[in-house]
């Protein structure tokens, strides 16, 4: 690689970067449990209680081991795919006016940026400080 930047040190740091949101984000919906029901209410998600489950399963489990660099690949799709899914449901800057349009609308394509740089990182591969390579280092017959 034709680069100044370490590419596992940078595949690292860019599991650690996207995950640090979502896990965050998933921690904080699990211990405001009541009040991220009523967040999934108030945006018109899809049965409130349940969305709040799979948000909080998504964004701290898959967050996780999304960090620890385990199932890079399909796990970084699926966070594609509900980054993107969210931005609809959270973020419907077309219902809202003046300022407030301005802030969901910045909201609503950061989500697709984000999803951007989880489907690089799912091209990518999760680098060699990880689960993923661990255990393909471990699984692969010696002289391969």
């Amino acid at each position: 690689m034709n680069s100044i930047l370490p590419r596992d040190t940078v595949l690292l740091a860019s599991r650690l970067l996207l995950a640090t949101l979502f896990v965050l984000m998933g921690w904080s919906k699990l211990t405001g449990f009541s009040g991220t029901i009523s967040y999934m209410a108030a945006t018109g998600a899809p049965l409130p209680t349940l969305s709040a489950i799979i948000s909080v399963a998504v964004e701290l489990g898959l967050g996780a081991l999304l960090a620890f660099g385990a199932l890079t690949g399909p796990i970084a799709i699926l966070f594609a795919l509900y980054t993107i899914a969210t931005a609809f449901i959270g973020h419907h800057y077309w219902t809202f006016a003046g300022m407030e349009r301005y802030d969901m609308w910045i909201h609503f394509y950061k989500n697709f940026r984000i999803s951007g740089g989880f489907l690089a990182l799912t091209i990518a591969g999760p680098g060699r400080f990880s689960i993923d390579a661990l255990l393909n280092s471990t699984t692969r017959p010696a002289g391969s």
